[in-house]
């Protein structure tokens, strides 16, 4: 067997990071579907090449050394330079490329991903596509520590300078009320009469709306906390009371639709930017190019239909 003593290899570089970053190897294990026994054999063998100690393994949390702490900026760069090596030899041939692990929101798990995988399966014969649907703030951490490529969600704040970002399309929040319940007058009065159900503000969307309503002292009574449109659609429909969501919440729930009348929201409006998303430089023209892909998806798929349902909704739910 060969001598591998002092050689680092990308494989516990990876598992440095990905133990820092989790300040833990179980976490560590997990995110890299391992075992703990393998994550703490390759910090070994990382550390036994450079001669010192990296992590400080018997705290909890795990927590980096000094000279930890300095390796962990290279690791980083190790990492991203051999994500853009990977990516600009498939670059120079498409058909070369092997893997794209691909984040969406599950609000195009019906219609726009099959679409999507599809057209791209027929280009990239060889690339085996790696798929992971949720919601965006959940993505988007799986985009910060590598476990994907590119996300498509909804933007969640300014991005970091490792963000390369498309905008695709825009949507305003509305409020979706039972069919029929609103009468002519003052909405806004009317719907403080109804009970509210609110998208949960454990995911991002929530806390979103929450804050919205929160800066213009709003106080609406939430009698439901529901984390999904179905069930959101289902309540209103049944006439248990009104919510504030997004017409891509509205178009996916398909069941429920012709129960609910969407209306603009009765005080200052709110909009999300849904946006393509990869790590800066690594995939070179690849995110543009998906994104250009995606957007007569999305007007063919989304945008068309729901305006043609909606048509007030025009001009408001866009392509960027």
């Amino acid at each position: 067997m060969a001598n591998t003593s002092g050689r680092i290899t990308l494989w516990n570089v990876e598992v440095f990071v990905a133990t820092a970053e989790e300040a833990s190897i179980s976490a560590a294990a997990k995110r890299l579907e391992t075992s703990p026994a393998t994550v703490s054999q390759q910090v070994t063998s990382l550390e036994g090449a450079i001669g010192t100690s990296l992590l400080n393994r018997s705290a909890r949390p795990v927590t980096l050394t000094p000279a930890g702490e300095m390796f962990l900026r290279r690791a980083n760069t190790i990492l991203n330079e051999a994500e853009q090596a990977r990516a600009e030899l498939a670059m120079a041939d498409l058909s070369r490329l092997m893997r794209l692990r691909l984040g969406m929101i599950e609000d195009f798990d019906a219609d726009v991903t099959p679409r999507l995988l599809g057209d791209m399966g027929e280009e990239l014969k060889s690339c085996q596509f790696l798929l992971e649907t949720g919601a965006s703030h959940r993505l988007f951490d799986l985009l910060d520590t590598r476990a994907l490529d590119v996300i498509v969600g909804s933007e969640i704040g300014s991005s970091a300078d490792w963000m390369e970002v498309h905008p695709l399309m825009e949507e305003p929040f509305v409020a979706a009320v039972p069919k029929g319940v609103l009468k002519d007058g003052d909405v806004g009065r009317q719907l403080r009469r109804l009970p509210m159900v609110q998208y949960t503000t454990r995911h991002h969307m929530g806390r979103v709306i929450a804050g919205h309503l929160a800066r213009q002292n709003l106080n609406l009574s939430a009698k439901f906390e529901l984390d999904s449109y179905h069930a959101i659609m289902a309540m209103v429909a049944a006439g248990a009371g009104w919510s504030i969501l997004t017409p891509l919440g509205w178009l996916r729930a398909a069941r429920f639709r012709d129960q609910v009348d969407l209306v603009p929201l009765p005080f200052e409006p709110l909009s999300r930017t849904i946006s393509l998303t990869a790590r800066r430089g690594v995939l070179g023209k690849m995110p543009a190019q998906m994104a250009d892909r995606l957007r007569p998806v999305l007007q063919e798929l989304i945008v068309g239909p729901t305006v043609d349902h909606v048509p007030w909704l025009k001009g408001q739910m866009k392509l960027l």
